[in-house]
C-alpha cells in the first residue's frame, strides 16, 4: 500500500508478539538469531550465551549494540563482562541504529517475510520468518541478503 492509503484491518483479540534477537557473522555470512517471549534483559543474556556458543573461543567477538535499555541493564552489563576475555562490545551513539549491519537485515526480513500479507495465526508468520533465515543462513541460495563488505 502507498503511504498515507494504508487500510486498516482489524482483527479480533489481544496484540500477539514474537520477538527475535540476532546477530550478524560476519567471517560466516550468516544470521545467529534467537526467538524470545519478550525483549528484555534476560532473554539478552541467554541470547549472548548462544552466541558464545556459536563461535570458536580463538575467535573474538565484535558486539555493536545500540541504546535499547535491556543492553544497559545491570544483568546484560554483568553478562557482557563475563564474556570480556572473548568480546569487545562496540556501544552506537543514540539514534544511530543503521550503523549497525543487522539493522539493514531487520528491515529486509519485515519486507520479505511480512510487509503487506495478512497471516490467519501467529504460527504462519513466524514460519515465514523462518524460512526466509533458513535461507539467509543457506549460503548456496542466490536469493538471500547480501551484506555489503565494503
Amino acid at each position: 500500500m502507498k503511504r498515507g492509503h494504508q487500510k486498516r484491518v482489524f482483527t479480533p483479540g489481544s496484540a500477539k508478539w514474537h520477538n527475535l534477537f540476532g546477530a550478524y557473522n560476519w567471517r560466516t555470512d550468516e544470521v545467529v538469531y534467537m526467538t524470545a517471549p519478550k525483549k528484555n534483559s534476560l532473554y539478552f543474556c541467554r541470547f549472548i550465551e548462544q552466541l558464545m556458543r556459536t563461535v570458536p573461543d580463538d575467535r573474538p567477538i565484535v558486539l555493536v549494540l545500540d541504546n535499547a535499555s535491556y543492553h544497559h541493564s545491570h544483568t546484560s552489563k554483568a553478562m557482557l563482562a563475563y564474556f570480556e576475555d572473548r568480546s569487545r562490545v562496540f556501544w552506537l551513539p543514540p539514534y544511530c541504529s543503521d550503523l549497525n549491519p543487522i539493522e539493514r537485515f531487520w528491515r529486509y526480513l519485515k519486507e520479505t517475510a511480512c510487509a503487506n500479507r495478512l497471516f490467519k495465526k501467529m504460527e504462519d508468520m513466524v514460519d515465514s520468518v523462518d524460512k526466509v533465515l533458513t535461507i539467509q543462513n543457506d549460503l548456496t541460495q542466490s536469493d538471500r541478503f547480501l551484506f555489503s563488505k565494503t
